[in-house]
């Protein structure tokens, strides 16, 4: 079965589906998108991946393209026309096609893409396969709390990541912190048995499921802290994962090279693994 996708009011086969060429998301990355894991029919965490929508959007000016419950509407037709049991929805909205000039275009409507595609379904044990991170410096701009289209030093860091041979790369400020995976949100457990991920910030996108997994831990009475990391303490910690809504709760077993902990899936991320597996699942 071909795939279907939307286009501004349009629903079309994924090969024909396009954008016009002055599109600002293809002219100046002016845009944002957001991706929603689909769990056996079930989208999951919905309403805090809709809200961080509506709040990129707030933040750079764009108007939404239409009210929540007929963009509700749109995502479970596009599910629904590709078939989708297990896998995720992309959804990406511009300020929309105008003259290629840098101010906001004062005529443009939003423009509204949404894509939907099968992923493998979770696997518990998939899951608890460690994986490798490298550490690069962050050299993003300061508003990464906006979930924007404007992807490029995160596909760079991604691609070095992917060459050295490893699942991720995790971003470093200038003080020798970690702020987050090019693509996930980064965890540690440190000797002591804290959970830690960096705060909120400008320099971090708050993820829809770093947020489910701290509301978790919180209810499991796991003590965790809202605080930067360094390096080095990444590297004596006990475990580390990483987190996003494609990558869910992933351990991180070595970073540069250098074993985390035992080298092993560590208790605290093991029993987060668990515990996010019955969120998605709606328990």
């Amino acid at each position: 079965m071909s795939r279907i996708a939307y286009v501004n009011g349009r629903y079309l086969p994924h090969a024909r589906a396009s954008v016009h060429v002055e599109d600002r998301g293809y002219q100046f990355g002016d845009g944002v998108y957001e991706v929603v894991l689909i769990h056996r029919g079930r989208l999951v965490d919905e309403d805090g991946h809709l809200d961080r929508l509506d709040r990129s959007l707030q933040e750079i000016r764009i108007a939404p393209p239409m009210a929540r419950a007929p963009m509700r509407a749109v995502m479970r037709e596009v599910i629904r026309r590709n078939r989708i049991e297990d896998g995720m929805i992309y959804m990406q909205v511009t300020r929309g096609v105008a003259r290629r000039d840098h101010p906001f275009p004062k005529a443009a409507k939003p423009a509204l893409v949404m894509t939907a595609r099968a992923l493998t379904p979770f696997d518990p044990a998939t899951a608890r396969t460690g994986v490798e991170a490298i550490t690069i410096p962050d050299i993003r701009w300061k508003r990464c709390d906006i979930k924007t289209i404007g992807l490029l030093p995160n596909v760079l860091g991604k691609q070095q990541a992917r060459e050295a041979g490893a699942y991720e790369a995790w971003l470093v400020a200038e003080d020798g912190t970690v702020t987050e995976g090019t693509s996930s949100n980064a965890w540690i457990v440190t000797r002591e048995g804290e959970l830690v991920t960096r705060n909120l910030s400008g320099a971090i996108l708050g993820g829809i499921t770093r947020r489910a997994i701290l509301d978790l831990a919180r209810a499991a009475g796991v003590r965790f802290a809202e605080r930067a990391f360094t390096v080095a303490e990444a590297k004596a910690a006990r475990e580390a994962f990483v987190s996003s809504a494609t990558s869910l709760v992933k351990p991180v077993v070595r970073l540069d090279g250098q074993s985390i902990g035992n080298g092993h899936v560590g208790e605290i991320t093991d029993r987060l693994i668990a515990l996010y597996a019955a969120h998605m699942a709606g328990r």
